[in-house]
């Protein structure tokens, strides 16, 4: 088993969350990609949210690099994005990384997005299997708490997305 595995079933379990909950929300998203400039109706943040969902689903379930250098390329294509966005300086509330939650974009984005692009792009290079068929069979348990680290790690990176930039800016106002 690769020590990255875990990791990238995160990365992609998140490219399916967010990519769903852009399909089903595409409003914060094209207001974020037109705020750095970017032409973006509904309709294009809803085939692109389809897109991540499909490499999601393709880095967890096909055994093939070709979805993990996607998964590299979507992660960096996300990190570009925010470093974009908080050079504008432009306003907004949400980089529209999960739909309707507020996601302001921030540095944490970049060096989340960036670790998950770098993490991808080794593991493609190297051609490592990493798909949920390989990977469970060589768990304890069926894989249960391979599974349920994954859904933890998942959604401790999600906070991390949407609460964490909101705390640090919290703290450093003055009271």
């Amino acid at each position: 088993m690769n020590v990255l595995s875990g990791p990238l079933a995160i990365a992609a379990v998140l490219l399916v969350g967010g990519g769903l909950a852009k399909a089903q929300a595409p409003g914060n998203t094209a207001r974020a990609l037109q705020a750095v400039g970017l032409r973006a109706s509904a309709s294009v943040v809803r085939i692109g949210a389809l897109l991540e969902v499909a490499v999601g689903l393709g880095a967890l379930l096909a055994p093939s690099p070709v979805f993990i250098a996607l998964v590299s390329l979507s992660y960096t294509a996300f990190s570009v994005f925010v470093v974009l966005a908080l050079r504008a300086g432009t306003p907004m509330s949400s980089c529209g990384c999960f739909g309707k939650v507020d996601t302001p974009p921030s540095r944490v984005h970049i060096v989340i997005d960036g670790a998950v692009a770098i993490a991808a792009a080794v593991v493609a290079v190297a051609g490592t299997d990493v798909s949920l068929p390989t990977i469970l069979p060589e768990q304890p348990l069926l894989g249960i708490p391979f599974s349920m680290l994954v859904g933890i790690g998942a959604s401790l990176t999600f906070l991390a997305f949407t609460s964490l930039p909101q705390t640090l800016n919290a703290a450093r106002r003055p009271a």
